[in-house]
């Protein structure tokens, strides 16, 4: 996939990720790491296909590896980091070359990927958010009993 590629590759994006990576050093949280949207990629393309959905494979790893790249932002300026991700994923697509339709596509699943009512708008947005919550193995954390996730909301069990 060239387009994930010159995603990873574009200097906005390695800046953020890199600031991630250095907030969340010593996190005993979820990360937000590649092998979170890695696992959010992977995830969502599952449940697309398991419910035959039409939806780009491509589209779902490129929402995927941008959906938290805004979260240094939410940490140095307390700015929500979906808003903070819109920003900056709309500017390195922009740089790549994606046309509208798929930005606005890409950037709605963004927008939405921690609101359900919104998520459910569309095919890419809410496999998106399903894909996200179930990425969290809090099953196993050893964060989970201090964690602020409710109690509804943690994995405790894995799903199939």
């Amino acid at each position: 996939m060239k387009v994930l590629s010159e995603i990873l590759a574009h200097k906005l994006y390695k800046k953020h990720y890199e600031a991630i990576e250095k907030f969340e050093r010593k996190r005993i949280f979820c990360g937000h790491d590649m092998e979170h949207f890695l696992s959010v990629a992977r995830i969502a393309t599952i449940l697309a296909y398991e419910e035959t959905l039409d939806i780009a494979r491509e589209d779902i790893y490129i929402t995927a590896i941008l959906h938290d790249i805004g979260r240094d932002d939410q940490y140095r300026e307390g700015i929500p980091h979906e808003k903070a991700s819109l920003k900056i994923a709309s500017q390195i697509m922009g740089d790549i070359g994606l046309d509208e339709m798929r930005i606005t596509m890409i950037l709605e699943a963004i927008g939405h990927h921690r609101n359900l009512e919104e998520a459910l708008k569309s095919p890419l947005s809410s496999v998106i958010y399903r894909a996200d919550k179930l990425s969290r193995n809090c099953l196993t954390c050893k964060a989970e009993s201090s964690c602020d996730w409710s109690a509804n909301k943690k994995n405790m069990e894995i799903e199939y």
